[in-house]
């Protein structure tokens, strides 16, 4: 399909191509999408911070097995580390400027790149990388908004699973691990919050012992594919040490200095997982709106030249990603060069549907060709190549 590949200069790194990318974005754009309707503001990260800041947040004494950090330079002897994880620069960001208890929920999100010492051993393409892009947000709350806005984040996960058809979901609670940082009587409060969200949701559970953050519970949720395999995707994570350890506060109605609650939660986990994961789940025929290369003009004779290249500008004004074959190559010969490629649609025109204003329609995994007009065939491609939220959106 030509969408990625792996070279040994860059372990458990991704050479993303332009088809590749382009699935990608469409990926991040249909999160971007959801996460504005829920109220989330999108913010950036530095990739390196200052290893001290790693060592306040419980990161090096419990994680630093699995982090980079760079080495001392004349001019600067601090050690840096490249960020493993999102959550300490979300802090940072709500510590800027003083927030009141109007401001919580305060819903943060990022498309964090972050790099992880991975085995070499334990890497396997997309789905076990060293770097990767999370889906990653933080929701800074009071204690008293944990059960509800968990509920939320719940809800939404399960729904966007169904929008690229997992159904089948499975949800683990994952209670307090033997190395951790904060005190048991904190574990028992955020492990009861996160148990009554879960409780209300109504969903069927199962409990993995001792598998939580090192920083709080969590739940867990892992996803079924076409053929069985289950992959672990989304968390939403409870977390009453990480704010108080980096001094965030909060103004109640009192005026008083509060420490909020911070919820950690992604929802496709690993973006360049959940891609390799779609890949397996869907054996490579995406859904039109999602595949990087919607559709293929392929041309019969030289004589429909002309006529493809306007079939294909009329495909793109209506914003399908298309893609033209006029190469003086036998029809056959293109038609499984394109269904190898995984291309959804193909157009086939030659001299009869130039004169006519025809295109035949061949989709990927069906013998039967159909012949319609130009207009009509593009308006329901177009159609199908809108993703599932905007149909919904629109129809609202």
């Amino acid at each position: 399909m030509d969408l990625f590949h792996f070279q040994e200069e860059a372990p458990g790194s991704v050479f993303w191509h332009a088809k590749g990318w382009t699935l990608f974005q469409a990926l991040e754009n249909y999160i971007r999408r959801r996460q504005q309707d829920a109220g989330f503001v999108e913010v950036n990260s530095p990739q390196m911070m200052d290893r001290e800041m790693w060592v306040t947040t419980g990161h090096i004494p419990t994680y630093s097995d699995m982090m980079f950090l760079t080495a001392k330079r004349e001019g600067d002897e601090r050690v840096y580390a490249i960020k493993p994880m999102n959550c300490p620069g979300h802090v940072q960001i709500f510590k800027n400027g003083l927030k009141s208890y109007r401001d919580l929920p305060l819903k943060i999100a990022e498309f964090g790149k972050v790099h992880r010492f991975e085995p070499s051993g334990a890497l396997h393409g997309l789905l076990r990388v060293r770097a990767f892009t999370q889906d990653d947000a933080h929701i800074f709350i009071t204690e008293s908004q944990i059960a509800e806005e968990t509920l939320k984040v719940n809800n939404q996960i399960l729904s966007i699973y169904s929008d690229f058809g997992f159904t089948d979901v499975r949800i683990k609670f994952s209670d307090r691990p033997d190395k951790r940082i904060g005190d048991d009587a904190v574990w028992d409060k955020a492990e009861a919050a996160l148990m009554a969200a879960l409780q209300a949701s109504g969903r069927p559970w199962t409990l993995n012992k001792g598998e939580g953050a090192f920083y709080g519970p969590k739940l867990e949720y892992v996803l079924r594919d076409a053929i069985g395999r289950e992959w672990q995707c989304g968390t939403v994570q409870v977390d009453l040490n990480l704010p108080g350890r980096l001094g965030a506060f909060y103004i109640d109605e009192n005026s008083n200095k509060v420490t909020p609650v911070m919820l950690h939660r992604a929802m496709f986990g690993s973006m360049e997982r959940f891609t390799g994961i779609l890949i397996e789940h869907y054996a490579g025929h995406l859904p039109l709106w999602l595949s990087p290369l919607q559709a293929v003009v392929a041309t019969i004779t030289l004589d429909a030249d002309d006529y493809a290249r306007e079939v294909i500008a009329a495909a793109r004004q209506l914003g399908l990603r298309v893609e033209g074959d006029l190469r003086n190559e036998k029809i056959n010969y293109k038609v499984r060069e394109h269904s190898l490629a995984k291309v959804p649609a193909l157009l086939v025109v030659g001299k009869k549907e130039a004169a006519e204003r025809l295109v035949s329609i061949r989709r990927l995994g069906q013998e039967k060709q159909e012949v319609m007009p130009l207009d009509e065939a593009l308006a329901a491609l177009a159609d199908e190549a809108v993703p599932p939220d905007v149909r919904r959106a629109k129809a609202a």
